[in-house]
């Protein structure tokens, strides 16, 4: 019977009259003729999978309210610190962890609300903040003020780094802006702006008396106004003029006698704070020991 149907098909080229072959088994419910799911032992196996990867594989979506309830409040705890640590203190903080919550963040599509938490969050703060200065008496409220700006900068060397993929897909992308720039015009208009007019007359008063407050803290607070708004310049232009280079337009030939008023005043504050340009015999801490030390020294060598 065999030689029989190989001989019809040797004589019938266009398959006209071969046998029907037998119809493929059903295929199973929603896998084909796959007879084992991919979740089973064997088809994890395939996909090289464990146990706890799968339910990862399967289930890798954070939810709107998984951010409210687990990662925000990380990240909102961490900023906290950021924000009330002093220079030099150790933030015991995981910058790993808090790194990775942002990135799963905005990968789920919530840097929307990532970003209106952050703003938020930053804004409450810096209110506590002018609150605090407002409360200040004059003689704290330069040193505050000073204070208060650098340690909020120095909170947003490490916040922005955090957030960089908020700020790289989101910020930049969707809103054609820059993190640090939001963070420090949060400054400027929660802060800043409400207390310019009542720093600078004690800024001004401390600069026409030696000493009232250091140098590097008159700087600081200069530097720092100019950063958060340059045209507060116009504020008081020779104050400003001794931190930022080159905001003065050039020196004219009528302006000459003037200037030497105002050198010749400043050597008169510093003689009557005991410094005079000719006195040779104030020495710094040291400087005697490290002379006569010196001295003893190449006495005590010779010559060969």
């Amino acid at each position: 019977m065999q030689e029989e149907d190989e001989e019809n098909m040797e004589q019938d080229p266009n398959h006209n009259h071969w046998p029907e072959l037998p119809s493929p088994p059903a295929a199973s419910s929603g896998y084909g003729t796959c007879t084992k799911r991919c979740d089973s032992g064997p088809g994890k196996a395939l996909l090289g999978l464990t146990g706890n990867s799968t339910s990862k594989f399967l289930m890798n979506v954070i939810t709107l309210e998984d951010y409210r309830t687990t990662y925000w409040p990380k990240l909102d705890s961490a900023i906290d610190q950021l924000l009330t640590q002093s220079p030099g203190d150790y933030i015991p903080i995981s910058y790993e962890q808090i790194y990775s919550c942002v990135y799963k963040c905005v990968c789920q599509q919530h840097s929307e609300q990532m970003y209106s938490d952050l703003i938020h969050k930053i804004t409450s703060h810096l209110e506590s903040v002018s609150q605090e200065l407002q409360a200040s008496s004059p003689a704290d409220y330069i040193e505050k003020f000073n204070l208060s700006l650098a340690q909020y900068m120095g909170a947003l060397h490490s916040i922005v780094p955090l957030f960089i993929y908020m700020n790289k897909f989101y910020i930049e992308t969707k809103l054609n802006r820059d993190l640090k720039d939001d963070l420090i015009q949060l400054f400027t208009e929660h802060v800043a702006e409400k207390h310019i007019y009542s720093l600078m007359p004690l800024l001004l008063e401390a600069q026409s008396t030696p000493f009232q407050i250091t140098p590097s803290t008159m700087a600081s607070i200069v530097k720092g106004l100019y950063t958060l708004r340059p045209e507060w310049v116009q504020l008081a232009p020779t104050l400003f003029s001794k931190f930022i280079p080159n905001i003065l337009p050039p020196a004219v030939e009528s302006e000459l006698q003037d200037y030497a008023a105002q050198d010749q005043k400043l050597q008169h504050d510093l003689a009557q704070n005991g410094f005079t340009r000719g006195d040779q015999s104030r020495k710094r801490a040291g400087d005697e020991l490290t002379y006569n030390g010196s001295s003893s020294c190449s006495g005590s060598q010779g010559y060969r």
